[in-house]
């Protein structure tokens, strides 16, 4: 029997951004054969709901529900996984390599979780597992980091990741909007989910960080060794109290190098105005990396959205077709042929913290929160106690206070011994502080 070319694609779960494949893959297919001389075509789309596809009025012949039948299928080369989730899409995905079709994905979840796994599975019936779309959206930053910085030992990666939390937070920052109203603002606007907790509470840009510091790095990540913490509880007053100090708050993910070892962490965090990702704004994403050869380097665009992810989609199966992915899966950097990162313990980084203890207004407060500061060897920077207005019949003000670098752990240690004190009225405010990365490169 003559063997058929194999020139189709199949796309598994055809919602937002399924159907935003579709669509480059038919509406735009003869502009992508004359830019790459190939002649791929869309044979199946996989699904038990076709509402979003069929608003493309494609043909009724792609639609079926039979995913085993599209995998015995000899022309599919490429199968994208859309489905989302980290059940069905993991016994998807193993069927669809264990079938020796190419894996084109955007699941950050799925490969944060289950990929050395998948990328095992995949190298056993030689083909390739493809996730560009997974990390930023249309940013094409996977292929930039084993691409374009392959001659490059990675210093730190600092991430804006998450199109949902920036946009929150720069309707907080910009225009004095409370948490709450911001949110319901990017609900409307088809940015945030119904239920929005994946992404307000950091483990979206946790997932993200995994994947893009396993590359960077060359080690294996645990999603569960990043400290992890959200946009969920953070207070108007102190996004206007940094911006009075000249910071900006931004959902920063974060992994960098400290002695040998690596530091990961999630959280609210300010950053300098004049800071490069200070600027990243609404539901735009941009990861900061730095490198010892070309130093820093920025990338920056659309996060998230059907076609901006679409384009990462397509572009991966693309590179299939080319058979660039098959150059880029035999490097060894992937997380079947690593070892686990070597992690800085928590507790153990240092930076500098914005803190807003709510005290009793009266003499000898500062003193004795200022002793425990010594106790614990750190240093402060600045102190601005807000005054109330004289009608005010408050008994507690708001102090903010700026440290010098000090520990984690130690910092931690203070603000539990802070708040156990009766002039203290709440639970301290903590918010990282992050300054700008120092480059080390060789000129």
């Amino acid at each position: 029997m003559e063997n058929k070319k194999r020139d189709a694609i199949a796309i598994l779960g055809c919602g937002v951004v399924g159907s935003a494949t579709a669509r480059i893959l038919t509406q735009d297919i003869d502009f992508l054969k004359t830019r790459t001389n190939l002649n791929f075509f869309l044979k199946y789309i996989i699904d038990v709901n076709f509402a979003y596809a069929k608003k493309l009025n494609l043909s009724d012949s792609l639609f079926t529900d039979n995913l085993d039948a599209v995998l015995v299928d000899p022309e599919v080369l490429v199968v994208v996984e859309l489905v989302g989730g980290t059940t069905f899409a993991k016994e998807a995905a193993i069927k669809i390599l264990n079938a020796g079709k190419n894996l084109v994905t955007a699941n950050k979840a799925l490969l944060a979780k289950y990929g050395t796994e998948l990328f095992s599975i995949a190298r056993k019936n030689n083909v390739s597992i493809s996730f560009e779309a997974s990390c930023g959206g249309g940013i094409p930053i996977v292929r930039a980091i084993y691409d374009g910085l392959l001659a490059n030992k990675q210093d730190a990666l600092y991430g804006i990741l998450n199109g949902t939390c920036n946009y929150i937070l720069t309707e907080m920052c910009s225009n004095g909007v409370s948490y709450e109203n911001a949110l319901k603002e990017a609900q409307e606007k088809g940015l945030a989910e119904a239920d929005p907790t994946l992404d307000v509470s950091g483990m979206d840009s946790a997932h993200k960080l995994a994947i893009l510091s396993s590359i960077a790095f060359g080690m294996q990540i645990d999603t569960g060794s990043i400290a992890v913490s959200g946009i969920d509880n953070l207070d108007i007053f102190d996004i206007n109290s940094g911006k009075e100090l000249g910071y900006i708050i931004k959902l920063i993910a974060m992994a960098r190098l400290v002695d040998g070892k690596l530091s990961l962490k999630v959280a609210p965090s300010f950053i300098s105005k004049e800071h490069p990702l200070a600027w990243v704004a609404g539901s735009f994403n941009a990861i900061s990396i730095y490198s010892h050869t070309l130093g820093h380097s920025m990338y920056y665009g659309r996060g998230a959205g059907g076609s901006p992810t679409a384009s990462a989609v397509a572009a991966d199966i693309i590179n299939v077709f080319l058979g660039t992915s098959e150059r880029f899966f035999s490097l060894p950097i992937w997380p079947d042929k690593t070892k686990p990162a070597s992690l800085l313990p928590q507790g153990e980084e240092k930076g500098r913290y914005y803190l807003r203890i709510n005290a009793k207004d009266q003499p000898g407060v500062l003193s004795k929160i200022a002793s425990v500061f010594a106790d614990y060897e750190i240093s402060i920077s600045s102190v601005i106690q807000k005054e109330m207005p004289e009608e005010s019949t408050k008994s507690h003000v708001p102090i903010v206070i700026i440290t010098y670098a000090a520990k984690e752990e130690n910092m931690h240690k203070a603000i539990t011994k802070i708040d156990t004190f009766d002039i203290v009225k709440e639970k301290t405010v903590c918010i990282n502080i992050m300054d700008e990365h120092e480059e080390i490169f060789n000129v």
